[in-house]
């Protein structure tokens, strides 16, 4: 049996504060071919998810807030905010359903956040047209700035030129 304690969130933080990326995950289920994949992600301030949609093949996710606080934010192809949320493990809002084919990111607002992401498997390689073409690539100089825009973006603001 898989338990998800405190032990296991304080590691996996662990590993997100000294990951480049300021990010790790552990996968719950145990191949990558299983029709649903569970896994805890633990995300740091700093990082950055470039925003991205699940178009090919089309699923869903959740993300259920373990441990601190993120805001998840939702695009229009243009880049332009549609929608944001603040997810905390304190509440008022727990999770979130990302629809199928969505633009989306997520960025964290206190060191410390995990969350436990489901989506349908099996786990597909990403495909480009999967990546917002409007936002930098990981690892690229504007990275910082989105990550720090998505910190205080509003519905109807524009992503930073690139």
């Amino acid at each position: 049996m898989k338990q998800i304690d405190n032990a296991f969130l304080d590691s996996l933080t662990d590993k997100a504060k000294e990951s480049p990326r300021k990010r790790a995950h552990y996968n719950l289920h145990p191949r990558l071919e299983d029709p649903v994949q569970r896994l805890c992600v633990a995300i740091e301030p700093g990082t950055y998810i470039r925003p991205h949609r699940h178009a090919e093949p089309e699923t869903c996710e959740v993300f259920l807030l373990l441990r601190g606080s993120a805001k998840l934010l939702f695009f229009h192809d243009s880049g332009t905010v549609t929608e944001r949320v603040v997810l905390s493990a304190r509440g008022p809002v727990f999770a979130a359903e990302i629809p199928e084919n969505t633009w989306h990111s997520i960025v964290s607002l206190e060191s410390g956040t995990v969350f436990f992401e489901v989506k349908q498997g099996p786990y597909a390689q990403p495909k480009d047209k999967n990546a917002a073409g409007w936002a930098p690539e990981e690892g690229h100089f504007a990275a910082a700035q989105f990550v720090e825009w998505y910190r205080s973006a509003q519905v109807g603001d524009f992503p930073p030129a690139i």
